[in-house]
């Protein structure tokens, strides 16, 4: 039997009715909220003007015996419309006003996130959290973390306006099988809107063994950003994973990456097969590694290191976050072992000098993902690591 689509629309006021009561809602490899206010604007003026609007889709999904309805493609749609209906949008510009002044005053994180819902990285569930109905998230709201919006819309428009929906429904019904499939429909949807970053996309991928998604991206690695003039990159964890990995298969770095320089990404997404499948393919065997999936006491090792080394959240430059990264990844996650802290000074003075030797070079720092420049950091990284590794 094939996998079933089915098609039809439901009323705006029928789409909020099923955010508000969890009746859909959005796998956990889903982005934040990327639209502005004024695309939400835009998205209302279009169904005022009966125009047409993309479906959404929604794909079923069997989790010991209850059944979820999952947001495939449709969330900042579907956002918009609630944010619409609750005359809110949440403001970056307040809200993070209000956190520095609640921080100057109270010094104490947990009840920061306590008040504020963090807009930086939203989901319209930091709203159904606090209620089914569109009263009891209005008194919940804190000062400082929205702000309202009037978006002019009749009485009766959520009732008399329409979206379509197409509803797939596998017959597979393992979970595991589940998750393979809806990470396939997932990156294979036409994205309607902000184009998906390819980090965002793989996202979808290590939803193809949840066990293994704070391997993929664990959340202490969220901190750190390369910072250019006008935007933070975050580190790409499973680039540096994969890299690293190829290079304990080989023991050196000649190899690292040939023939992918047109594309990386196949070369990040074939890790991430590999890992899930635990195939022993260029990047050797996961289970090899870290046997029984035992990756969790490493990976606080690093956590801890990155602190006691006192390495900094933002980096100037991808050449200077891999010399930090590539070589402590390596030394605790891929051969367990530790670094000597007492002698951190002398160990960060050697990075920073090649560092800059690699700045030096015209060409480096012109092209840092070029192949030869990024086997030399991993090369140097984590040779100079090596040395106050025990």
């Amino acid at each position: 039997m094939d996998n079933r689509v089915y098609y039809g629309e439901y009323s705006l006021r029928h789409w909020i009715d099923l955010l508000l009561k969890e009746n859909i809602t959005l796998p956990d490899y889903q982005r934040h909220f990327v639209w502005n206010e004024k695309k939400v604007e835009t998205l209302i003026a279009t169904f005022k003007s009966n125009q047409f609007v993309p479906p959404v889709t929604i794909g079923a999904f069997k989790l010991n015996n209850a059944n979820q309805n999952l947001i495939l493609d449709g969330q900042q749609r579907l956002t918009s419309i609630l944010l619409a209906y609750l005359g809110l949008f949440p403001d970056e510009t307040t809200y993070k006003t209000a956190i520095e002044k609640f921080a100057n005053e109270n010094d104490d994180e947990e009840e920061i996130e306590e008040q504020f819902d963090n807009v930086i990285e939203w989901t319209f569930e930091k709203l159904t959290e606090k209620g089914k109905t569109k009263e009891d998230i209005l008194t919940k709201i804190t000062p400082g973390n929205y702000k309202k919006i009037d978006l002019q819309v009749a009485v009766d428009f959520f009732e008399t306006s329409f979206l379509g929906f197409s509803y797939l429904v596998p017959v597979i019904s393992v979970e595991k099988e589940q998750q393979k499939y809806y990470s396939s429909v997932f990156r294979n949807i036409n994205i309607q809107g902000e184009a998906l970053l390819p980090q965002e996309s793989r996202a979808s991928l290590y939803f193809l063994d949840k066990d293994l998604v704070q391997f993929f991206e664990p959340d202490f690695t969220k901190t750190y950003v390369v910072k250019g003039v006008s935007v933070a990159t975050k580190i790409d964890f499973v680039r540096c994973l994969s890299l690293l990995a190829q290079y304990k298969k080989d023991n050196a770095s000649n190899n690292v990456a040939r023939s992918y320089k047109p594309q990386m990404e196949k070369y990040y997404e074939e890790y991430i097969y590999s890992v899930v499948a635990d195939t022993d393919a260029k990047y050797g065997k996961f289970s090899a590694i870290f046997p029984d999936r035992q990756y969790a006491d490493r990976f606080l090792k690093l956590q801890q290191a990155l602190t006691s080394l006192e390495i900094k959240n933002e980096f100037p430059s991808i050449i200077d976050l891999d010399m930090y990264f590539f070589g402590l990844t390596y030394t605790i996650v891929f051969e367990n072992k530790t670094i000597d802290f007492e002698k951190k000074d002398e160990l960060k003075q050697k990075i920073e000098t090649k560092i800059a030797e690699f700045r030096g070079d015209n060409s480096h720092s012109k092209a840092p993902s070029n192949l030869g420049h990024l086997r030399a950091r991993i090369s140097s990284s984590i040779e100079i690591y090596e040395e106050y590794a025990s």
